[in-house]
């Protein structure tokens, strides 16, 4: 289960992106709208054509990063966005990304990767966040398939792997999904923990 550049950038070069709303999701965008520091470093990994980063940038948030290791995913933001800053899009692997940040917004990135990758992702997140930085997002709350993205998971299997770095601050079923996944998301937001 490699899932690597030319898998993602195929994906997008076909069109064969089911996960993708062509907007924001429900649930960002509440969260996204009570947030006041428009100062904030914000990363979205894996972000895709990144809808989320398209608002907030648009809503006068300026440090808004989108990694993705799909080189058409970049370019669609780019197009669609052509005031969102290039050196913002980075083109690479999230987990050898060597930045820092206040906020990861999680958007089906963490369905997307292999899932014995799962304990890296949240020791990756800690590393590269801020002192009190968080975590904040979607997770599906539903088995999903087994061979192929996306993969789905448990809120008890998701504490599993972000309590050993992070504190829970909530992981409750989202009452704003899309229909299609009302009741199979989970909206969560994490703290990492100043000392471990």
């Amino acid at each position: 289960m490699d899932f690597n550049e030319k898998y993602w950038d195929n994906r997008y070069k076909t069109s064969d992106i089911g996960w993708d709303l062509g907007e924001i999701s429900p649930p960002l965008k509440a969260y996204f709208d009570q947030l006041s520091n428009q100062n904030l470093k914000i990363l979205i990994p894996g972000g895709g054509n990144s809808y989320e980063a398209e608002y907030l940038h648009s809503n006068g948030f300026k440090n808004i990063y989108v990694v993705d290791v799909s080189k058409t995913a970049l370019k669609n933001l780019k197009a669609r966005v052509p005031s969102f800053p290039s050196s913002h899009l980075i083109q690479d692997n999230f987990f050898d990304l060597d930045m820092s940040f206040d906020l990861i917004i999680e958007q089906t990135f963490f369905c997307a990767i292999n899932p014995n990758l799962r304990s890296a992702y949240a020791a990756k997140t800690f590393e590269i966040l801020n002192t009190n930085g968080k975590v904040a997002g979607l997770l599906f709350d539903a088995p999903l398939n087994d061979t192929h993205p996306p993969f789905g998971g448990s809120k008890a299997e998701y504490i599993e792997y972000f309590k050993p770095y992070f504190e829970i601050n909530i992981m409750e079923e989202a009452y704003n999904s899309i229909k299609p996944r009302l009741g199979k998301e989970l909206f969560f937001i994490v703290q990492k923990i100043k000392n471990i």
